[in-house]
């Protein structure tokens, strides 16, 4: 998602890749894009300045006044469904869509709001819920045994030292219930150090449960074949990723070669599967003048393709690296 929320008097900050973005869906005139996940607008906003329709799609409630805002300046080329992306296709039914923009993880917006729960920089409640519904990240926290608590910080959030953390949360929790991000935060440093210059030691583990809490490698693997459904042969497809375990599962998506095994030369040459998309871009990062402006876009990385006239995959998890929780730690 990657944009800030500023004022409403203010318009908000440009998205991360945002140039880069516009390039890989044009020609922009009178198309009709999927803002798959809306945040600020500022793709949304950028799109339709551009002159093509914007049917947007978001999760959480907070992003209202933006969509008013969008709603009031463009009536015509705008529409809103409240929703998630991995039903992106649901949104549009009997619509010709020729673009689909997906800005996976959590927004600027949401960093910034301390009642969240998304910073280990704010004092908050441990919430970290997009649809501000359903199992929090202090339930996680609080209730997993810690073999499980270990396995989660391990796969979602590569956290090398994950059985210590657990071992220091499950501990604490004896006491009383952990139910503030700095109070997690502070266990954390103080269960694995913290080193000048580093970042900070809750990084990973507020990513893992992030991820955990919103399904959201299962819900950018089902947005992806979703996109796939709904575009038609030209269609273009582009992704923006915050860290390495979502573009990874992008990069396999486009291009499942990168991810099946080397063929023996043994062994007899096989057909090659039917491509879906095609003219798979290099994958684009932030440059410096950008990284200036917006130091949260470090992270960021682009993959775009355009949709070829095979038929959409039915949803398929096999190939794409999809970290999985049990006997990962």
């Amino acid at each position: 998602m990657g944009q800030r929320i500023v004022p409403d008097n203010q318009e908000p900050h440009v998205p991360v890749l945002l140039a880069e973005v516009l390039d890989a869906l044009r020609p922009l005139e009178g198309a009709l894009i999927v803002d798959g996940t809306f945040g600020a607008g500022g793709y949304s906003r950028a799109l339709l300045d551009a002159g093509a329709r914007v049917v947007a799609i978001d999760r959480d409630p907070n992003v209202a006044p933006h969509v008013e805002r969008l709603q009031a300046q463009f009536p015509q080329t705008f529409q809103f469904v409240p929703g998630t992306f991995s039903e992106l296709d649901q949104a549009v039914v009997g619509q010709a869509v020729d673009g689909v923009v997906l800005d996976i993880g959590v927004s600027s917006m949401q960093l910034d709001e301390a009642d969240r729960g998304f910073s280990f920089m704010r004092e908050g409640p441990l919430d970290m819920r997009m649809a501000q519904s359903g199992e929090s990240a202090a339930d996680l926290v609080n209730t997993l045994d810690e073999a499980e608590l270990a396995n989660l910080l391990y796969a979602y959030g590569e956290e090398r030292k994950s059985r210590r953390i657990a071992q220091f949360i499950v501990a604490a929790r004896a006491n009383e219930p952990i139910t503030t991000t700095t109070q997690l935060a502070r266990l954390i440093e103080k269960a694995i150090g913290r080193k000048p210059g580093d970042m900070h030691p809750a990084t990973r583990s507020f990513q893992a449960l992030r991820i955990a809490v919103n399904a959201e490698f299962d819900q950018l693997v089902e947005g992806l074949f979703a996109a796939e459904r709904v575009l038609p042969e030209g269609g273009r497809l582009a992704v923006v990723t915050f860290h390495s375990l979502e573009d990874r599962i992008v990069k396999r998506f486009f291009d499942p070669d990168k991810g099946g095994p080397a063929q023996s030369r043994h062994m007899p040459v096989t057909q090659a599967p039917e491509r879906r998309w095609v003219n798979v871009a290099k994958a684009a990062k932030p440059g410096a003048k950008e990284l200036e402006r917006n130091p949260r876009a470090r992270s960021s990385i682009l993959r775009a393709a355009v949709r070829s006239a095979a038929p959409a995959r039915p949803v398929s998890f096999e190939g794409l690296a999809v970290p999985t929780v049990r006997g990962a730690a």
